[in-house]
């Protein structure tokens, strides 16, 4: 195996790995809630099982840029330079409006949100198993909220958004709940 082939396993494992600690973190919480209280949302707040349903959607999506199931994700311009994620998660703003297919459209139960967060880290897993060097670096998207990241970076903003939301969801189990929807 070259070196270029072992970084790549390598960084997928780590995401793949992270993406699953993050993912079931929040599915854990959502199990520990009882019912009320992982249903129960603001007049402008989510409940905890809507961010959970939310988290899933676009977990979804993130899946299928990573896989090549979307149109989306195109190959970037010769001389792109990867910014450190840490970098590019900073200027990420601390509220955001949610996509419209991004948004949960009515009550959530507990454990509709548990089954779309498990199905949605299959399609993740599945995606991370797909992706190739050339497409991890080769391909990304740009975004108003990131900028422009390669696919291997899509899989840090999954990780960073899961994690996000999770801290939501634990506000909002403590009766704080609050309008950051993305």
């Amino acid at each position: 195996m070259d070196q270029r082939q072992s970084e790549h396993l390598s960084r997928v494992r780590h995401l793949r790995e992270s993406f699953a600690e993050a993912n079931e973190h929040l599915v854990n919480r959502l199990r520990a809630a009882a019912d009320d209280e992982a249903e129960r949302g603001g007049r402008d707040a989510w409940s905890a099982a809507q961010i959970g349903w939310h988290v899933a959607a676009v977990n979804t999506r993130f899946a299928a840029l990573l896989a090549g199931d979307v149109p989306a994700a195109k190959p970037l311009e010769r001389g792109f330079v990867e910014r450190p994620w840490v970098e590019v998660a900073a200027a990420i703003p601390p509220k955001l409006q949610a996509a419209a297919a991004a948004q949960p459209h009515g009550p959530v139960t507990r454990h509709d949100a548990i089954g779309a967060l498990e199905g949605s880290a299959v399609k993740m897993a599945r995606a991370f198993d797909t992706l190739t060097p050339d497409r991890g670096a080769g391909v990304g998207v740009t975004s108003p909220v990131v900028g422009t990241i390669n696919l291997y970076q899509v899989g840090e903003w999954a990780i960073a958004h899961v994690r996000r939301h999770d801290a939501q969801a634990e506000r909002a189990l403590a009766g704080g709940g609050d309008r950051e929807t993305s």
